[in-house]
């Protein structure tokens, strides 16, 4: 039987945080901000948020595949932003789909994408459903919605252990591709904080970024090929390790979210299963001279697999908010060789700026326990709070962008102070930022902004909109990016339409009059039809 997972927030219907979690935090909050206490709001149940009667009726042959009922529609509705679980707390679903396809196969998704063609209907793939972006939610506009569900097209077809490949169906979810390739060698290893709700066509298609922080951090570093359904035909590129041929096909799709078809299978890199491993957790006296030490590391071509950079407020429990101090988080794997050498010359790099790196470094151990473990059980159970901040009221939400390292501290405190003063312009309140790094180039890093404070219960979703567009239209404003690994969506359609160059935009729009001639495919996501 299916997991079932919550239609209104991260994660299945049975779970949750403890109390053992939820009472300190909470707790903490309401003395950050001088608070008695919350209010809280519970959450919605299904019954509650009444839904327009569907707009649709499945011919005949489609009906075993295609489903109209309330909770099923419900959990396609939006996805897992704050934003979205906003919605569901106001018990507010004005636009959900009028069906859900499930198909089992590639013919079914041709089927279904005939039936959407003939009864004028948008269609919207769906992976796993955690877009925070808007990515997968109905357009207002559209007068008939079918979302389709790649689900059941969920194996690990083929695997060539000559060339450490993958054929993988597109609708597979992230835990499914390493349970089926548990009995070999290898691993896919692209791993992110929505790993276990998400999918690999998902990721294909909105260029997710991974467990890498470095060399192999999005999912462009995997694909070998894809095979996609488009409403003009089937397309499938040839399986390379690598080709000097023209523009790539395979990049029209990765990060064409929904807009041109509905990638089935992709071809993909997998890597042996890491048997060494070398970890440390390593403290500065604030971010830039961290930031210092992650720069002068990547650009030694070290490569290590987590070289992630954050202020100790936000990543170790007992740290005062008027603390500077940041702490490096630190790995490399291998499943070929011993890593003392490269984790030797990072400390040495670290030592360099300052950086003291806690008691137990160097230990295949390490990203277990000391900062490195507290920010990793952190790191996994932050999606799981969002449901919570929403029912108190507590603004919580992030963004993330880049920068080249010459401008990255002046970039950093206006982003900062941006935010710090639009959180105060808003709620009337001072409110907390804080930032790491997750991913790190030779070049610059990803900047992943955390905020929080206090908002008006009366007005929590317009305020939240208003905060978080502010912060997100800086970043292109001051020369960033809208987003570094969340995909466009919806939400950030109007800073991207600034970021990139309009004759690009054309050219987009040319490929989609191909492709989807009738503009049905997720339309007013990267493009206007």
């Amino acid at each position: 039987m299916r997991r079932q997972k919550k239609f209104y927030a991260w994660g299945y219907a049975d779970e949750d945080l403890s109390a053992d979690e939820i009472v300190p935090w909470e707790a903490e909050i309401a003395q950050r901000y001088g608070l008695d206490g919350f209010d809280v709001t519970p959450p919605p149940r299904p019954e509650e948020i009444t839904l327009r009667a569907p707009r649709v009726a499945p011919p005949p042959a489609l009906q075993p595949i295609v489903r109209t009922d309330h909770l099923t529609r419900l959990e396609h509705s939006y996805g897992k932003a704050g934003f979205d679980t906003t919605r569901m707390f106001m018990r507010s679903v004005p636009n959900p789909p009028d069906a859900v396809a499930f198909p089992d196969n590639e013919q079914d998704v041709v089927r279904v994408l005939d039936w959407c063609d003939s009864i004028g209907a948008t269609a919207i793939p769906y992976g796993g459903g955690s877009s925070v972006v808007k990515g997968i939610e109905a357009p207002a506009a559209a007068d008939k919605v079918v979302t389709i569900s790649t689900r059941h097209m969920d194996k690990v077809l083929e695997v060539d252990p000559v060339s450490h490949a993958a054929r993988i169906q597109g609708g597979i979810y992230g835990p499914a591709i390493e349970d089926q390739l548990r009995d070999s060698p290898f691993t896919m290893r692209h791993y992110m904080q929505a790993y276990r709700c998400s999918t690999l066509g998902g990721w294909i298609a909105t260029r997710s970024g991974g467990h890498y922080a470095t060399l192999y951090t999005h999912i462009d570093d995997f694909v070998e090929s894809t095979r996609v359904v488009t409403p003009a035909g089937t397309l499938e590129t040839r399986r390379l390790p690598g080709s000097g041929a023209g523009p790539s096909p395979d990049r029209l799709f990765i990060g064409s979210e929904g807009i041109l078809g509905i990638i089935t299978e992709a071809w993909v890199r997998l890597r042996k299963k890491p048997t060494f491993r070398a970890s440390a957790s390593v403290r500065f006296k604030d971010f830039f001279a961290g930031a210092d030490a992650v720069r002068d590391i990547t650009q030694a071509n070290l490569y290590p697999a987590n070289c992630r950079l954050l202020e100790a407020r936000e990543a170790l429990p007992g740290i005062p908010w008027s603390s500077e101090e940041a702490v490096l988080v630190l790995a490399f794997e291998s499943a070929d060789h011993p890593l003392d050498a490269w984790m030797k010359r990072a400390l040495e790099i670290c030592a360099d700026h300052g950086g003291v790196a806690d008691a137990g470094a160097d230990d295949e151990n390490a990203h277990r326990s000391g900062a490195a473990g507290a920010w990793r059980n952190r790191f996994i159970r932050a999606p799981h709070y969002g449901e919570h901040a929403v029912a108190r009221g507590i603004l919580s939400s992030t963004f993330e962008t880049s920068m080249t390292w010459d401008r990255v501290r002046d970039f950093h405190q206006k982003i900062t102070a941006i935010t710090r003063d639009t959180i105060r312009r808003v709620t009337g309140r001072d409110g907390t930022v804080t930032c790491r790094f997750t991913h790190v180039y030779p070049d610059g890093p990803c900047l992943y902004f955390t905020f929080s404070g206090i908002l008006d219960k009366r007005r929590q979703l317009e305020q939240l909109m208003e905060v978080l567009s502010t912060c997100t239209a800086a970043t292109v404003e001051h020369g960033g990016t809208t987003t570094h690994h969340h995909a466009v969506g919806r939400f950030h359609r109007p800073f991207y339409d600034k970021q990139r160059p309009e004759l690009f935009a054309r050219a987009l729009r040319g490929a989609k009059r191909e492709l989807d001639p009738k503009g049905m495919m997720n339309p007013g996501v990267l493009i206007d039809p």
